[in-house]
């Protein structure tokens, strides 16, 4: 099933008013502390993963997930093992996935080996920020013909006439940035977070993930009924370095 129909099915459900996408960084701290976090995020309810490959410059992240990345890349994390995880993930788990990463990732690996490997694996869905639709006519080819969505991202900055570009290449879903700037730091919604979201409504029909600075029930409470994913990425991380994987079992449990 693609993936805007598995969206679309999680949402048709009674007690879904809105769903959960969470953000691992692949090999921090571990491989290992990876598998037992993605297994608390799906046992307390979370309908899609995003497993970030560790690039050197990955540019729209803020601190914690460029440290992050950082880390895994000199503890030795290959993309190799990164796609492994990820076919181990995709067996055990009823759960969407999707990688997201940087365009050079796919470039160095060979773009068609790359789509076929996620393919193979059960990959629903990619995020690259720094491929616009008008570059990488490959990707964009390959995303067709594998049947992956290529997920793109509205930020509140885009025009209209942008919004609606990017919805033409768009599959999945759109990422609407909660506001300007990188990953990580608080988002405070204010009365022109509804005027963006109602820009975002009119110019695509796909389901709608809102994140950066996303990190508490009241978060989540907010989007309710304006968004139907919530995107909960750097709160995860940093609860995992303070606390430990045993904490985003009872963290997730609660943002619903």
């Amino acid at each position: 099933m693609q993936l805007e129909q598995l969206i679309r099915a999680e949402l048709a459900k009674p007690e879904k008013d809105i769903l959960l996408m969470t953000h691992i960084v692949l090999g921090y701290p571990s491989l290992e502390v990876n598998r037992e976090v993605i297994r608390q995020m799906v046992e307390n309810g979370v309908e899609l993963i995003e497993m970030q490959i560790p690039f050197s410059e990955p540019m729209a992240d803020g601190p914690t997930i460029v440290r992050a990345n950082q880390e895994a890349l000199e503890a030795g994390t290959t993309v190799k093992e990164c796609l492994a995880f990820a076919e181990e993930m995709c067996r055990e788990h009823a759960t969407s996935f999707l990688f997201m990463t940087y365009y050079n990732i796919l470039y160095k690996y060979g773009v068609e080996a790359f789509f076929k490997k996620a393919k193979d694996v059960g990959i629903k869905g990619f995020i690259i920020p720094d491929l616009p639709p008008e570059e990488g006519e490959e990707f964009w080819r390959m995303a067709a013909q594998y049947d992956i969505a290529p997920i793109l991202i509205y930020a509140p900055t885009s025009t209209e006439d942008r919004m609606r570009k990017l919805a033409a290449s768009a599959k999945g879903f759109i990422y609407c940035v909660a506001r300007k700037g990188v990953t990580g730091t608080h988002t405070d919604f204010d009365s022109s977070f509804n005027e963006y979201m109602a820009r975002c409504r009119k110019n695509t029909t796909l389901p709608l993930a809102v994140g950066f600075g996303i990190s508490c029930r009241d978060d989540i409470t907010f989007l309710t009924g304006k968004a139907d994913i919530g995107v909960i990425g750097t709160a995860t991380i940093n609860l995992v370095d303070q606390k430990g994987p045993e904490a985003v079992g009872p963290f997730i449990a609660g943002l619903r």
